[in-house]
């Protein structure tokens, strides 16, 4: 099946991109990625491939070996535009997340929105991590003129675990844990029918990996999955690898329907 991943020019999440493409790709999917500006090669925030503050707060040993295979890769170095996404070619859309600056170039898009809403609106399986959730929380669906959330459930990057960043990195890196003013839990709750539709999940700061899935929390609501941060991409990647390989049965029910 081929997947769509946008991205920004840069400051992405290197774990949010990089497991979901490895493991899709060990799945025998076809990934294909779009930036706003065809040919432009995308690179995670650098910051974690080194170390926030101190060599903490980067990504794991495993993801950042990922994403070294992932830059060398000829579908991360060579993207389409996000103006040319053609919606009805792809089987699925993973929207990653990040908090740098770089982010609001992706997250803000008016182009990449009304592309998403296509997609979203072809019902095909749809995965959103961290801030990437914000990017449908701004789509608006034409027929409703409201966010395509608006009657779903979800997670995305939980207030306290963005605050509890900031505050532990604000004295050296000032709002770089701070993409926007609103938090991203404030502004995907505004975007729903009620506030309950939010599934924050456990607290906790444990990172599922590989072979461990017991720290990690993902929402599903039909076509739709979501999860909170790097520390859920590997169940993440899985969940929405297993809708995949779904949708054929559940594309037969909803005909008998």
């Amino acid at each position: 099946m081929r997947i769509l991943i946008p991205l920004p020019d840069r400051d992405f999440d290197t774990t949010e991109v990089a497991v979901p493409w490895r493991l899709l790709t060990e799945s025998g999917h076809e990934v294909t990625f779009a930036t706003e500006v065809a040919g432009t090669t995308p690179a995670c925030d650098p910051k974690l491939l080194t170390g926030v503050i101190a060599g903490r707060l980067g990504a794991e040993p495993e993801p950042i070996e990922f994403y070294e295979q992932l830059a060398a890769s000829p579908e991360f170095r060579e993207p389409i535009a996000w103006a040319e996404i053609d919606p009805p070619r792809y089987d699925g859309l993973v929207l990653p997340g990040g908090h740098a600056p770089g982010m609001r170039q992706y997250l803000g898009s008016e182009v990449l929105h009304a592309k998403v809403a296509e997609l979203w609106n072809l019902e095909r399986p749809v995965g959103a991590i961290c801030h990437g959730v914000i990017v449908l929380a701004r789509t608006i669906d034409p027929a409703t003129g409201k966010s395509v959330l608006f009657e779903r459930r979800t997670t995305c990057l939980p207030k306290y675990m963005e605050r509890s960043a900031f505050l532990l990195t604000a004295w050296r890196l000032g709002r770089y844990y701070r993409t926007y003013p609103e938090y991203v839990q404030d502004e995907v709750v505004g975007a729903l029918r009620d506030p309950s539709q939010f599934e924050r999940g456990p607290r906790s700061t444990r990172r599922g990996r590989r072979d461990d899935d017991d720290p990690a929390f993902v929402v599903e609501d039909g076509n739709y999955v979501s999860a909170r941060w790097p520390g859920d991409a590997y169940l993440f990647a899985r969940q929405f690898d297993r809708m995949l390989q779904d949708e054929p049965a559940r594309l037969a029910a909803n005909r008998r329907v």
